[in-house]
């Protein structure tokens, strides 16, 4: 048959028989004959209930789809089929329909499990991981799309494809934007500023203000350390760094550096003590004011509050109020995250540091494409290598793809502490830079935000948050993820918000959003008028970087946010 050619209807119907034959015998003997590491993995047992129900649904799913197939070609409700060349070749819808089919099927089967629920997202996560890998989209031998695009192109898309991935290959990820077109320092993390401080764990960047006049105190950013600050700094019209500069703040963020080899043996108590504490310390002197507003964004936030709490048991408060962006406290629910996490994962991670070493940036990166495979790997595995297409320019997945190294020491402490034990939450239990911290004792004003579909820090754990602290408090959750949540400024008009103002906090987030109301638009104008009420008066805006010992170093974003991972 030439390459143009239609298979018949006889012949579509054949491979579409061959596809189910003994589908469902064969889904259910492969997890029947799972075998791992992991007790109760190895002949796994299924509520004859709900096996029983996915067997009926499966079987009137597979008679729908050949009684349609009979009529026309199967509708593709699935954006990796819709496609032109799909829809015309009906062995190739006929493949991604009974792929669908055995995708849900398999799932279904996953969510039949017998099982604790630990063990129950364990099987579904690698189920997930397989049913996205084996999709037909991922193969040229079976994508109808990538093999028409290499016909109408003769053989050039084929040949741009193997140039990407060699590509990619040589840089050690797959591209999800053209990372050539951005810069950092260029055209990303361009807000006007200097860096004023540095030692061996961050720099501190002072920004230009925008305003004749700011508020008296100082306002501190401490992004996630396992990423690159200027997600909060990309491009003038979506800076959150900016944005803060603009509303009249004296702002300051922490640009951490990014680990090599000088820094294997650096900890948590380390970056506790000579990063955040330090950077509190820094930016009150400069700002000649006896407190500060601070925020934390994602384990910026952890850090924080950590940060607060061994300075609580000093006896210090130099913070007035804080603002934490999806942050885990409370590691109850830690969302997909929890299936790598037990005793041994955790021991074995503590062997692998006991003497120092480096997370490799690239290895967490991976781990965090792989949370969402079809968005975040395979779409990219189409795209750039089948299709032989260039990804389009977004600052968003550059910053994604600008990765950094972690400390293996502070990695281990960080895994047991949290993820594993759940330490924070409980008085006394982790001990930081030698104090036994205790977050009764962070008493201040805080603002708390939580994105509605974060599946890296679930809405529920960044509302726990709201049962551990003592002070008065501010819960904001807002539509969209991890970060699309966060960065949404006012002036695009996207998205949604939702809060309640009768200062009532129940346990359960469910019935926090039962009373809360949903606003259009950005959470940031919200935010905006919470801080100002704990900035303190309006004073001239100062004219120069730094103060006293603390001179201008180099200018932002500075050479730290720079270094790449190795």
């Amino acid at each position: 048959m030439g390459p143009n050619a239609m298979p018949s209807w006889n012949e579509a119907a054949e491979q579409f028989k061959k596809s189910f034959g003994d589908s469902w015998t064969r889904a259910l003997a492969s997890f029947q004959g799972l075998e791992g590491s992991e007790p109760g993995l190895k002949g796994l047992s299924f509520s004859p209930s709900k096996l029983e129900e996915i067997q009926q649904k499966y079987l009137q799913e597979a008679t729908q789809l050949w009684n349609q197939g009979l009529q026309a070609n199967p509708t593709l409700k699935d954006r990796r089929f819709n496609g032109e060349a799909w829809s015309q070749n009906p062995i190739a819808a006929f493949s991604a329909a009974s792929y669908l089919l055995n995708a849900r099927t398999l799932m279904a089967l996953a969510d039949a499990v017998d099982a604790d629920a630990k063990t129950r997202a364990r099987i579904n996560f690698a189920v997930e991981q397989w049913v996205a890998a084996s999709a037909p989209s991922n193969y040229l031998a079976f994508n109808a799309e990538a093999q028409k695009k290499a016909i109408d192109t003769q053989g050039e898309s084929i040949s741009k494809g193997i140039q990407n991935l060699m590509h990619d290959m040589r840089q050690g990820h797959v591209s999800m934007t053209d990372e050539s077109l951005f810069e950092v320092g260029k055209n990303v993390a361009t807000t006007e500023g200097q860096v004023v401080f540095e030692n061996d764990y961050f720099q501190l960047i002072e920004y230009k203000p925008l305003t004749s006049k700011v508020y008296e105190k100082p306002f501190l950013l401490i992004p996630p350390c396992i990423n690159k600050f200027y997600i909060l700094d990309l491009q003038p019209e979506n800076s959150y760094i900016r944005y803060c500069v603009a509303q009249g703040h004296r702002t300051f963020v922490v640009s951490w550096r990014n680990p090599d080899n000088s820094m294997a043996q650096a900890t948590w108590d380390d970056y506790i003590e000579h990063a955040a504490i330090k950077a509190i310390e820094v930016t009150r002197e400069i700002g000649g004011a006896s407190q500060i507003n601070a925020l934390g964004f994602c384990v910026g936030g952890t850090i924080l509050t950590n940060a607060l709490a061994v300075l609580a048991a000093r006896g210090e408060k130099p913070v007035a109020s804080a603002t934490l962006l999806t942050t885990l406290i409370d590691f109850s629910d830690t969302g997909i995250l929890d299936v790598f996490i037990d005793e041994n994962f955790v021991r074995f991670r503590e062997m692998q540091f006991a003497a120092g070493g480096l997370m490799p940036g690239r290895d967490m990166a991976q781990t965090f494409s792989f949370l969402r495979p079809n968005d975040l790997v395979w779409n990219y595995v189409v795209g750039n290598y089948l299709k032989g297409e260039t990804p389009p320019p977004f600052d968003l997945l550059y910053w994604n793809s600008d990765s950094t190294n972690l400390p293996g020491p502070l990695y281990a402490w960080y895994l047991r502490n949290t993820y594993l034990e759940n330490r924070l939450i409980k008085p006394q239990a982790a001990t930081v830079c030698g104090e036994k911290i205790d977050l009764r004792k962070v008493d201040m004003p805080i603002y708390l935000y939580g994105s509605r579909e974060d599946h890296i820090v679930p809405i529920t754990g960044s509302y726990a948050s709201t049962q551990v602290f003592p002070g008065k408090k501010r819960f904001m959750m807002g539509a969209s993820g991890h970060i699309a949540g966060v960065i949404n400024p006012p002036a695009a008009k996207k998205r949604s918000h939702w809060v309640r103002n009768d200062g009532k906090f129940p346990k359960d987030v469910n019935d926090w959003i039962a009373g809360a109301k949903e606003t259009p638009g950005s959470w940031w104008e919200d935010w905006a008028g919470w801080l100002k009420s704990h900035a303190g008066k309006q004073v001239a805006a100062p004219k120069s970087y730094g103060r006293g010992k603390y001179k201008a170093i180099e200018a932002a974003p500075g050479r730290y946010v720079k270094a790449k991972a190795a």
